[in-house]
């Protein structure tokens, strides 16, 4: 069975050392007594919690799966997954980041997705329960009514209660402006909700007294297409008015998914026959509302699969340090075994440390868009409010797409240092290459995260946020052009910042031309960028090991190893990258379709 433990000295090196994290957050008046110490104090915790509760449960989950009541539409979830959610719940994981008002702690973002870090490395299919439950909370704050915050709030807080987000349905996934089903207004201000919904996570199960379905859906006089869509509360039980639980609404699951992997969470097939429910925000501006949800949803899955890259490292690494294969070929390492452990064959470490870069890489990443996703939603400053959320808008699509495709790759590496046990259940390894597939897919697909960092995130704003960014890498530089020590790190980034700013030019100005040029390099396009940002944070910590690295911590040492391996072995893929990118569109459709 693998094993988890929390890598705590990185989560706080990222947060405290790289970042500067509680000085920044201290700016926001309701931050203003957070400290080191506290943080420290609920990771750790929350690291019990999920290496002592939640991984046990991992495999069990995923042998088990969910299983459907078809008469009742019940669904019971694996074994020991509702006690565990008890304890969250109880121990008051659920409320971490939540307003007080509504009975939460008040944390900053920053320390909800530390610890939901750990949660995702532990056990992700347990995790998007309540995770789901973040989403529907926030579009709730966001759009919802004053008795819809006063109904829901509360107990999605406490998490009594969970969320979901009810979009896709059997004809329609991406392209929402398809959907049909219906929302009828009722004399009392209610709506009735016909229609059925697909891939809902956590659509159906026992862990919670309610779910709260958040639903898109059209009104009768609905325009044509995406601006024609309504967003509505749906609750599975009613609500009566002292906030006691009614009667049984008409929504139910009338299947569940049988997937490739994270078998531990309800996938459900959600049909509504009328039920009720009440509007999100206005008529017709469902997807601002929906999108609140959908834009922490994509932080989230960059998030899940931070976490199965970092887990797989681990067990990776201790398996390479124990399987003894073979005798080094410069030499036997371990005369006094039978042959040497497999950590001293080469591939076996640029496996390795593949995924380690990838995971300290996405840490990083995660961790920065957290502060400035608190920033952009508190900060007392309009103008950093705005800076803040246009660095976070920009990101986004990174921390989604970039982090899943390097998880995916990562997992992959890790089960192969395994050999033929990386392919047998029991071991671990295959579950979570199963699982980190299902986060390139959902919540946008990485294609279409391309698109929208190219399309509209770059191009969109003729490249303003981009700009933006690019200034911290050259300030960076700049102020470290005298360090000759970080020149092996300054130079290349400095470099990568012109090719990707003469790039965006390039791309830009053949995407003016054709506009299938920009979907041709989008893909592409991401991963340079998202090479740049990853450079950026390997320099910027390259930079804190090299001044520690004499204090005899070999944390620093192993920093700066990992740094060298980031910047030798995989930021040159961009090279690649640049020239497949700019052959453009017509080795892709020169092809006649009919002979595919």
């Amino acid at each position: 069975m693998p094993s988890y433990n929390p890598p705590l000295r990185d989560m706080q090196f990222v947060i405290h050392e790289l970042l500067g994290a509680v000085d920044e957050l201290k700016t926001i008046p309701a931050y203003g007594d957070l400290d080191a110490d506290t943080v420290n104090a609920v990771l750790e915790e929350g690291g019990k919690f999920a290496s002592e509760v939640l991984a046990p449960l991992n495999l069990v989950g995923d042998s088990q799966g969910c299983k459907l009541n078809k008469e009742t539409h019940e669904v019971t979830t694996p074994e020991g997954f509702k006690e565990a959610y008890k304890t969250y719940t109880e121990n008051g994981w659920s409320g971490l980041s939540a307003d007080p008002e509504w009975g939460g702690q008040g944390l900053p973002m920053l320390v909800n997705q530390a610890v939901y870090e750990m949660l995702n490395s532990a056990n992700q299919a347990w995790t998007m329960y309540p995770g789901l439950s973040h989403g529907a909370h926030a579009a709730l704050e966001a759009h919802g009514t004053d008795e819809q915050k006063k109904t829901y709030l509360p107990k999605l807080t406490s998490g009594e209660w969970t969320g979901t987000m009810c979009l896709t349905e059997p004809h329609c996934g991406t392209d929402l402006g398809l959907l049909r089903t219906k929302a009828e207004p009722q004399a009392d201000g209610t709506y009735k909700i016909t229609g059925q919904k697909i891939f809902i996570s956590a659509g159906e199960h026992d862990m919670a007294d309610n779910i709260v379905h958040l639903v898109l859906a059209r009104l009768p006089d609905a325009p044509e297409g995406s601006k024609g869509i309504s967003l509505f509360a749906v609750p599975k039980f009613l609500v009566n008015a002292d906030g006691s639980l009614g009667a049984r609404n008409s929504v139910y699951c009338g299947g569940l998914e049988h997937k490739m992997g994270i078998h531990g969470n309800a996938t459900a097939q959600i049909v509504l026959d009328g039920a009720v429910g009440t509007l999100v925000g206005k008529p017709h501006r469902g997807l601002p509302a929906m999108f609140v949800m959908m834009n922490g949803a994509r932080l989230g899955v960059g998030n899940q699969s931070l976490g199965l890259t970092q887990v797989a490292y681990e067990n990776a690494v201790n398996y390479a340090k124990d399987r003894i294969q073979m005798r080094a070929l410069s030499g036997a390492k371990r005369p006094d075994l039978a042959a040497d452990p497999i950590i001293v064959h080469p591939d076996v470490r640029k496996m390795l440390l593949t995924a380690r870069a990838y995971a300290e890489g996405a840490r990083a990443l995660v961790y920065f868009v957290a502060v400035e996703l608190d920033k952009s939603h508190n900060h007392p400053d309009e103008a950093v409010r705005k800076e803040s959320d246009d660095t976070v808008a920009l990101l986004t699509p990174i921390v989604k797409a970039f982090i899943t495709d390097n998880a995916w790759l990562s997992t992959v590496h890790c089960q192969q240092v395994f050999g033929g046990h990386g392919f047998i259940h029991e071991w671990g390894m295959e579950q979570f290459v199963r699982d980190a597939r299902i986060n390139m897919i959902y919540e946008g697909t990485n294609t279409v995260q391309s698109l929208d960092l190219l399309g509209r995130k770059v191009l969109g704003d003729a490249g303003a946020k981009l700009t933006k960014f690019g200034k911290l890498v050259s300030t960076f530089v700049k102020e470290n052009a005298d360090n000759a020590a970080m020149q092996e790190f300054t130079v290349p980034l400095a470099e990568l910042g012109k090719k990707v700013q003469a790039f965006t030019m390039e791309v830009g100005m053949k995407g003016m031309q054709n506009p299938d040029e920009v979907g041709a390099a989008a893909v592409d396009y991401l991963r340079v960028v998202g090479h740049m940002v990853y450079s950026y944070f390997f320099a910027r910590m390259a930079k804190i090991a090299l001044e520690k690295q004499g204090s005899g911590d070999k944390f620093y040492t192993a920093k700066l190893a990992t740094a060298r391996f980031y910047f030798a072995k995989l930021m040159p893929e961009v090279e690649t990258l640049m020239v497949t990118a700019k052959a453009g569109l017509k080795p892709l459709v020169e092809m006649d379709e009919a002979l595919f």
